[in-house]
């Protein structure tokens, strides 16, 4: 692609990612979700950087916050919403809820530091079965308070295993900030350990893109474990209210560290306008569609209409 094209592209993304997690949280006082949810507002350019380099066969784990990361990989919207909702055309069938979701080669759990020893083992698996797949794994701050983390990178470090554990330092885990969490820096953590890291602190897409891209180049190069700190903010809560942040420094974060408004500026307005009537419709057909699927009971209740 030109950098026309790219440009583009990166900016499509990260707008269908916003708009489908601000339908989420526009519709969840309605009642037409069930659980809870985390969106990954502010967050695009992290899982739209690092996923626009996958190849067919690479894995990718997710968390509790995985909306994001699921559409950068390709993941339908209707089914995601439907998902949401419980409905039986949801992506896991409904029984995986906002957190917890399975397509393809991508998963995601909402147990805190529980992805990080899987998405090990698969990726040595891989390496085993010489495919030439990596795995990719999102982690947050607050995973770093979890022991099986450190048990992974030791592991991962000793037998060589081709993974990119990305970073989403968001800052807060859940309403505690990272100084009451977090001693020392995280990217120690990987050096400890001997796995070589980069961290980053921006929320420009294209910067992310190319790091992203070189991190990926290294681990499926040379089959080792890589570490991508991405210093990053939620603009929403943790999950639908719980934000006990200033309002006013959020205020200020969003205005300079919004990765939509930084790629907007890449794109003639013309073109944006027309990605952005595009992505809306998507995203309303989507939801509509998830909206309009037959709840279990119904499929319960009419399967009964036919026995009978």
């Amino acid at each position: 692609m030109t950098i026309t094209e790219t440009n583009e592209t990166l900016y499509s993304m990260i707008y269908r990612i916003r708009k489908f997690e601000e339908t989420v949280l526009e519709n969840f006082p309605k009642g037409v979700f069930w659980g809870t949810t985390h969106t990954y507002i502010g967050q695009e350019a992290n899982a739209v950087g690092v996923l626009s380099h996958l190849q067919e066969d690479d894995i990718v784990f997710s968390n509790h916050r995985s909306h994001g990361h699921f559409i950068a990989y390709g993941g339908d919207m209707s089914t995601l919403f439907a998902e949401l909702m419980g409905k039986p055309s949801g992506v896991c069938g409904g029984r995986g809820g906002s957190q917890h979701l399975h397509w393809k080669n991508f998963y995601s759990n909402g147990i805190q530091g529980g992805i990080a020893p899987i998405a090990t083992g698969m990726a040595l698996a891989e390496k085993y079965k010489n495919t030439g797949a990596i795995a990719i794994a999102f982690l947050g701050d607050g995973t770093f308070g979890e022991g099986i983390v450190y048990e992974t990178l030791n592991l991962a470090s000793l037998w060589k295993a081709p993974i990119l554990f990305v970073v989403e330092n968001n800052h807060i885990a859940q309403t505690t900030p990272e100084n009451l969490t977090i001693a020392g820096k995280i990217r120690d953590r990987f050096s400890s350990f001997g796995v070589s890291v980069v961290e980053m602190d921006t929320s420009d897409v294209l910067d992310i893109y190319q790091q992203a891209g070189k991190s990926i180049n290294e681990v499926r190069e040379n089959k080792m474990p890589y570490g991508l700190v991405l210093n990053t903010y939620r603009f929403g809560p943790h999950s639908k209210g719980d934000d006990t942040r200033n309002p006013q420094v959020l205020k200020q974060i969003i205005k300079t560290r919004d990765p939509l408004r930084i790629q907007a500026e890449r794109v003639s307005v013309g073109v944006r306008e027309n990605i952005t009537k595009k992505m809306d419709d998507e995203v309303l057909t989507a939801y509509k569609e998830a909206l309009e699927a037959p709840l279990f009971e119904d499929i319960y209740e009419n399967s009964s209409d036919d026995v009978t």
